[in-house]
């Protein structure tokens, strides 16, 4: 009996290093799972907290997104297409280009004396210093040289490009054809609910200033009512294309929220700004609102 007691007193001791390792491996595995969570809390919460203002264009489930004064600009670009009854792909060539050769930027800089969106040269005939900084002249202009070019929506984006931009490096726009052509299609409408942002508390809201942009940039008319503008589109396509429109240049007008039909866009910080959700109530799918903070 001694020695059975001390044989399984030897075994319970040899066990015990091993359910220490055990238990070890155990406290490790949580402690590993939980410094996963709080990351992703973490994260999370950096996203809604700190991470800058973003927009975002999907279309045949990929995205592209950029900082909201290049979404206005783009929105301003695809929008003086759509005035003009111009196809996305013209759209979708200028925005390529326009993304190659400024970032969407509005630059007072350039290559020797190129400027503006597309970095147009007034020695070349595009317009002075102050047109070519004007979004609408540039795009205008810029339309007005690629209309020119016969069959050019059947064409690589490069050869255009040599066309119109005379540019030494054409072969460069190809790199952004599919950002343009996600842009195209979520601001001509045809990716209903495809542009949303995520942006900061509006602190001004103007719907009467937005309501002219409508006019001017997207040749579409609109109301205004207290803090409310309301566009009553042909067919859904354009009231979509308003939509998106009014979304990418939220930022600049203070808009807080888009609604079309039974869908709506709602400002917010959070990455739920990216998206639109089902309306509480169902709308005309023809009809857009846009409202501001009162």
């Amino acid at each position: 009996m001694p020695r059975t007691r001390k044989g399984g007193l030897e075994l319970a001791e040899s066990q015990h290093p091993r359910m220490g390792r055990l238990v070890t491996r155990l406290v490790v595995a949580v402690f590993v799972v939980g410094l996963v969570v709080a990351g992703v809390v973490g994260v999370r919460g950096l996203m809604h907290n700190f991470g800058g203002p973003r927009c975002q264009a999907t279309a045949l489930e990929q995205s592209v997104d950029f900082d909201p004064s290049q979404t206005a600009y783009a929105a301003t670009i695809a929008g003086v297409a759509f005035k003009r009854g111009l196809p996305a792909r013209a759209a979708t060539i200028a925005l390529a280009t326009a993304i190659q050769e400024s970032k969407l930027r509005n630059l007072k800089y350039g290559d020797r004396d190129s400027v503006g969106l597309f970095q147009q040269r007034p020695s070349q005939g595009w317009g002075t210093v102050d047109q070519i900084l004007d979004p609408v002249y540039a795009s205008n202009k810029f339309y007005d040289a690629l209309v020119k070019i016969e069959g050019y929506e059947k064409m690589r984006i490069t050869e255009i490009a040599q066309k119109v931009q005379r540019s030494a490096y054409p072969e460069a726009y190809a790199d952004h054809e599919q950002e343009g052509r996600l842009l195209a299609s979520a601001l001509f409408g045809h990716s209903p609910g495809g542009l949303g942002c995520r942006l900061d508390d509006a602190t001004d809201g103007r719907p009467q200033a937005l309501r002219e942009a409508f006019s001017a940039e997207l040749g579409v008319s609109s109301t205004v009512k207290g803090r409310q503008v309301t566009v009553s589109a042909p067919n859904e396509r354009a009231a979509w294309a308003s939509a998106a429109y009014a979304v990418a240049k939220a930022q600049q007008f203070g808009a807080t929220g888009v609604r079309v039909g039974d869908r709506e866009w709602v400002r917010t910080r959070d990455s739920h700004g990216w998206q639109w959700r089902k309306a509480k109530s169902a709308g005309n799918p023809r009809t857009v609102t846009v409202t501001f903070a009162s």
